[in-house]
Parts: structure tokens; C-alpha cells; sequence
């Protein structure tokens, strides 16, 4: 959806907030009014036509607010990450890559259903072929559904195995998180489905998803992917240049 038609439906929403509200007031301090819905939706017409900036201007201040609060949020995030870091920084099993003494962590968490999640893949992979010294820790986090949830079990399965990369690999490259998806990525990876089955229904496999999204609360991450890098959060999907310059920034502030 384009800016312009945000702005149009933004604009109409606020409005019919601003007439329903302006009726309201009228109906409550006109003597005689109240009863004539006619003659005050009139008024309120004549009202926003001959006063248009009214709107311009209550988009603006909610535009405002919602940057404000997202800020904020930010703000906490940041704050929260030094606290968070041991368990950022220690992956599941094998879910991990790059060096594993590497001088800045990264710490991204992704949902196999998630299109941008998909997009940042190729960013990722050149990022650990021309960093030698980048450590990656991927964190299963689910939010788009069971059938993410159920992937994300079978990712941490595989991580028990050694094979949390083929897999993870194989399942991304698939059209999204399906029970054939899954199998086939289990082929892929080299994984005895019931074996790994097994694993996946653990408790402690349960708990390390818990324990994601205790984390991904904490850091005010409301989708996917998400990522931290030394010290910083991160919010969507990125490019290579985006995670080299953002690593610099981490190696930088060491």
C-alpha cells in the first residue's frame, strides 16, 4: 500500500473520530440540538470543509505519539540488552555458525514463516563468508502461527543432532512450514523423522522457545526477524551492508 493511501485511510479514520466526537459535544451543550442529528451532522460537515488543516495536523500529532512510543520502546530494549547477553549469546545445541570465538555476536531471531526472515538469509550467508570473525546464534522464535511453532521445534531437534543447519537451511528454501516441508527438510538434513520427532515434542525444547520469547519481550521485538548485534537491537529485515556496518558499529564501541 502506498504512503498516500495510508495517509487517505488515516485521514478518514481520524475524520470520522473527530465528526462523531464534535456531534457528541454539540448534542451536549447546543440547547434544543441534541434530538437533531441531521441538523448536527451539517454543522460538523461545514465544520471540517472550512477547517481541512484540522486533520493534517491530528495525523501529524498521532504520528508523533506512535514515534514517541516506539522510541521509548527502543529506549527499554537497548537498556535491557547487557542483562540479556549471556543468554543471547549462548545458542541451543549447533544452532549457531561463523567462528565460534568470534569477536562480535549476533543474535537473530527468526520464524520459518516469515517472508522477511527469508529475505535477510542472503545478507546473512555473505556476512559469515567475508567475516571470519563473526559469531551467529540463531534463536527459534515463532509468532506467526503453530505450524511455526511446530518448525521451530523440529529446528531445535535438529540442533541436538549437529544438523541444525541443513535443516534450517533446507526447511527456508521450502515455501513455508508445512508437515511435507518439514519431512523433506528432515530428508535434506540426513534426520531419522521419529528420532528427531521425539526430541521435538521435549520439555526442553519447549522451554528453550519460552525462553526466546521471554527474551524477545524484554527487548520489545514484535515480529521477526529481530536481531542484536554486540549490544544493539535491531528490527527487520536486512541487507549484508546493513549487518557488516552494523557489526562495525559493535566491534567499534568494544
Amino acid at each position: 500500500m502506498t504512503r498516500s493511501k495510508l495517509f487517505l485511510g488515516g485521514a478518514l479514520l481520524v475524520a470520522a473520530v473527530l465528526g462523531g466526537l464534535i456531534v457528541l459535544a454539540l448534542q451536549a451543550l447546543v440547547p434544543g440540538i441534541g434530538g437533531n442529528k441531521a441538523q448536527v451532522e451539517r454543522i460538523v460537515h461545514a465544520y471540517l470543509l472550512e477547517n481541512p488543516a484540522i486533520l493534517r495536523d491530528m495525523m501529524e500529532r498521532l504520528q508523533q505519539q506512535e514515534n514517541e512510543q516506539a522510541q521509548k520502546a527502543q529506549d527499554g530494549a537497548q537498556a535491557a540488552v547487557p542483562a540479556a547477553l549471556p543468554a543471547l549469546t549462548t545458542p541451543f545445541a549447533s544452532a549457531w555458525a561463523g567462528n565460534p570465538k568470534g569477536d562480535v555476536t549476533v543474535s537473530v531471531f527468526m520464524d520459518y514463516a516469515c517472508g522477511y526472515c527469508r529475505a535477510s538469509l542472503p545478507g546473512l550467508a555473505e556476512l559469515i563468508a567475508k567475516d571470519p570473525n563473526v559469531r551467529i546464534v540463531y534463536r527459534e522464535y515463532p509468532v506467526l502461527g503453530d505450524a511455526s511453532v511446530t518448525a521451530a521445534r523440529f529446528a531445535l531437534a535438529a540442533a541436538q543432532q549437529g544438523k541444525f543447519r541443513p535443516f534450517h537451511d533446507a526447511l527456508f528454501a521450502s515455501d513455508g512450514p508445512s508437515s511435507a516441508s518439514i519431512g523433506a527438510a528432515l530428508a535434506k538434513a540426513g534426520l531419522d523423522p521419529a528420532t528427531t520427532q521425539k526430541l521435538a515434542n521435549s520439555d526442553a525444547i519447549g522451554k528453550e522457545i519460552e525462553a526466546n520469547h521471554r527474551l524477545g519481550a524484554r527487548l520489545a521485538m514484535n515480529g521477526t526477524p529481530a536481531w542484536v548485534v554486540g549490544k544493539q537491537v535491531l528490527y527487520g529485515a536486512r541487507d549484508y551492508q546493513a549487518l557488516a556496518d552494523a557489526v562495525a558499529a559493535a566491534r567499534k564501541a568494544k
